[in-house]
């Protein structure tokens, strides 16, 4: 619901044309162009800009945007506008099997031997604030929902059946045939990754 590509015209009709991405996520910037190349079969010309959705398609055939804006496209924009919404993560699961990661939360492995302390205190507190804000997901919404632009009952479906807070063998899975896919190539990503969970401490 909210790493989308928002389209004018078909995906398969997107070959040559100008496509906008969105300057806030590489990742999903990469997930789309992978989809477009290699389960679409097309070659957009890309360029950068900022996430405003009306700006983009006045500019473009088809946009890539993540997050808040992706909500208010797909919710609101888009079916106003006419336009084609394609979930990445839907379209990558579909090709793939595989669940899409988006994000993590990472230490690098010196700075765990450095403050193994620390480290267990924030992963300690992570879990803590998910498993809280799940358990009162639905004050968590409503509170949410006075500053935000969605109202309550939308964020808690995207809260609890769009966001997955697992990382398990099939995430890792996707991870690493993500990093497979377009790994090597010049934008850095590795073509391989090891990715080890977190141990906490035995209490």
């Amino acid at each position: 619901m909210s790493c989308l590509i928002v389209s004018q015209v078909p995906l398969e009709d997107l070959d040559g044309e100008r496509v906008a991405l969105g300057s806030t996520s590489r990742t999903s910037v990469r997930l789309a162009q992978l989809l477009l190349a290699e389960r679409v079969g097309v070659r957009p010309d890309y360029y950068v800009c900022p996430p405003d959705l009306r700006t983009m398609m006045t500019e473009a055939k088809a946009a890539v945007i993540i997050g808040d804006a992706a909500l208010r496209a797909a919710l609101h924009q888009a079916p106003a506008m006419g336009l084609h919404v394609h979930d990445l993560g839907r379209m990558w699961k579909d090709w793939t099997g595989l669940p899409f990661v988006f994000a993590v939360f990472a230490a690098r492995r010196d700075f765990l031997a450095r403050e193994p302390e620390l480290v267990h205190q924030v992963h300690a507190n992570l879990l803590a604030s998910r498993d809280l804000s799940l358990t009162e997901v639905t004050k968590v919404c409503e509170q949410a929902s006075q500053w935000e632009e969605f109202d309550a009952e939308t964020l808690e479906r995207y809260y609890t059946t769009a966001l997955d807070f697992r990382l398990g063998q099939a995430q890792l899975d996707g991870i690493a045939e993500f990093a497979r896919r377009v790994g090597g190539d010049a934008e850095g990503f590795p073509p391989d990754v090891t990715v080890r969970l977190f141990e906490p401490a035995a209490s």
